[in-house]
């Protein structure tokens, strides 16, 4: 079938972290279309990340706009994916009050940390399936009311970025099932919000948006938004879900035991279930897909962004796009680095430890180190933090049959088959590495009837390749990875004291330099 002519034409859009893709897909599978638009993630303060909604709103409406002018045959519907965990106050009449505050952001590490030090912690989080992070809407709405209690007061609604962008898109405020599972404010259990949540926070049950299914659609756009982006208004606008239950969607990992591990700008692993649940010492998040389709896993802060900071601190000379360059000089390098350790903790962590406080660090340096040896530790760094979350994935009752994997990294050799190592099962590719933008298509085809359920994925998503580990180097790094468990309580102490005594210099904004890694 060329492009342009499968019946069923539905737009994933996928609200990122550092951009907003659009991609057009047929019932399928085939790609027919796609668009991208960057923004920054900005930091004025030391542990501040949060971002403009206009500027994201205009990248929405343009990727969409260029992807329905590539298409010959109408669009069926829009469906919607959004990063977790922002946060954005609106006045009463949904105009923002703040700026969209992301999963990136750290002020709210106090708030954080108080909450999970006392006995009620440990139970919100198996009750809303979210930790006590910085990350967390709840935290965050914590640090309003503390640190800006006049613009607390001012706030008629608090929601996320994909909240904002529906409600200037198509005139209601409404929030998916998905997102409200990240927020720690839902008790997935029941899927209402958690009073005892609410009360901490301070709000009430009317400043947050309604409740509605993954699947639910919208009657159309506004006549502004329907202009902006060359649809008719009368188009179907399904609400859509996180980018992260979504990316198992996209994966095809949607049956249980089947895993989904990524690795773009941050990274996760993720496994799909049939009912919500927390492991008992709250080592996993859980997050809602459909009423009947959950993850649990966890996210790390640094993925290929680790990659990133190493280009710019080891070889600057190399300049910007240079992540093939930096992989190149990695695989100069033997198999665990000569004994050299990473803790990949650049942007503070979260799963397993759902801790703010780490940093990273390099020990077992030696003089025989070089260059090589430094970037390829920091690359086994991130694959060894994805090990003990799925490490932690297992030790929460989970079985795992199948690990799919995808993100920018997948287009490395070397990540690949260090992945695989460092995990120590084989890890299977898709063809095409877009699985958010996917799973939000997919689930918005269900959404309007144009396939019978989100179980074709499995069937939809073609795997590229297999990768089996290499029986010597899965040795050599189950023989690291206790070790590098181990660093983690060993330096919580120094973690501590260096944020005692020294908060920490000003991240570099997070730009979208070309595909992440």
């Amino acid at each position: 079938m060329p492009p342009g002519t499968a019946p069923g034409v539905v737009i994933g859009v996928d609200i990122g972290t550092t951009s907003t893709k659009a991609v057009a897909y047929g019932t399928d599978g085939r790609q027919l279309a796609s668009h991208a638009a960057g923004y920054p993630l900005n930091d004025p303060q030391p542990g501040y990340a949060e971002q403009d909604p206009d500027v994201i709103l205009a990248a929405v409406v343009g990727s969409i706009r260029s992807v329905v002018a590539e298409l010959s045959t109408p669009v069926a519907g829009l469906a919607f994916c959004s990063a977790m965990h922002s946060l954005i106050g609106l006045d009463p009449d949904g105009n923002a009050l703040t700026p969209s505050v992301t999963w990136a952001d750290s002020r709210a590490t106090r708030q954080a940390e108080r909450l999970r030090a006392v006995p009620s912690g440990l139970a919100l989080h198996r009750r809303t399936g979210t930790p006590m992070h910085p990350m967390s809407p709840l935290p965050k709405l914590l640090w309003y009311a503390e640190q800006e209690p006049m613009l607390f007061e001012r706030v008629a609604h608090w929601g996320g970025i994909k909240e904002w962008v529906l409600g200037r898109l198509c005139d209601t405020l409404v929030i998916d099932h998905s997102i409200a599972s990240a927020t720690g404010l839902l008790d997935i259990h029941h899927l209402e919000w958690d009073i005892e949540a609410l009360t901490i926070a301070g709000i009430t049950e009317e400043q947050l948006p309604q409740l509605v299914a993954t699947t639910a659609v919208l009657p159309g756009l506004t006549p502004w938004a329907a202009a902006a982006v060359g649809l008719p208004q009368r188009t179907p606008v399904v609400v859509g879900a996180g980018d992260g239950p979504l990316a198992n969607l996209g994966l095809g990992a949607v049956h249980p035991g089947m895993v989904a591990c990524s690795i773009g700008t941050s990274g996760a692993i993720r496994v799909m279930v049939e009912r919500p649940g927390v492991d008992p010492l709250g080592g996993v998040f859980c997050y809602a897909l459909t009423e009947t389709r959950w993850t649990v896993g966890g996210a790390i802060n640094n993925g290929g962004i680790v990659l990133k900071w190493a280009g710019a601190a080891l070889a600057p000379e190399l300049g910007e796009h240079s992540e093939a360059e930096l992989v190149a000089i990695a695989a100069r390098a033997p198999v665990g680095s000569g004994g050299l350790i990473m803790l990949p903790y650049l942007h503070s962590e979260r799963a397993p430890h759902w801790s703010a406080l780490p940093r990273g660090a390099y020990v077992g340096l030696t003089h025989g180190h070089r260059r090589e040896h430094l970037v390829r530790a920091a690359m086994e760094g991130v694959c060894q933090q994805l090990a003990l979350v799925l490490s932690s994935v297992r030790a929460a009752g989970n079985e795992v049959g199948e690990i799919r994997a995808g993100g920018g990294f997948a287009h490395s050799g070397l990540w690949r088959q260090m992945l695989a190592d460092v995990l120590g099962v084989p890890v299977r590719f898709p063809a095409a590495h877009e699985g958010s933008s996917f799973g939000a298509a997919l689930l918005g085809m269900q959404a309007l009837g144009l396939i019978p359920s989100i179980d074709v994925a499995a069937d939809l998503v073609r795997i590229d390749e297999t990768i089996r580990p290499d029986p010597a180097a899965a040795a050599t790094y189950a023989a690291l990875l206790p070790l590098f468990a181990e660093l983690y309580d060993a330096l919580v102490p120094a973690f501590t004291s260096m944020r005692r005594l020294a908060p920490g210099l000003p991240a570099q904004p997070v730009t979208p330099a070309g595909p992440p890694m």
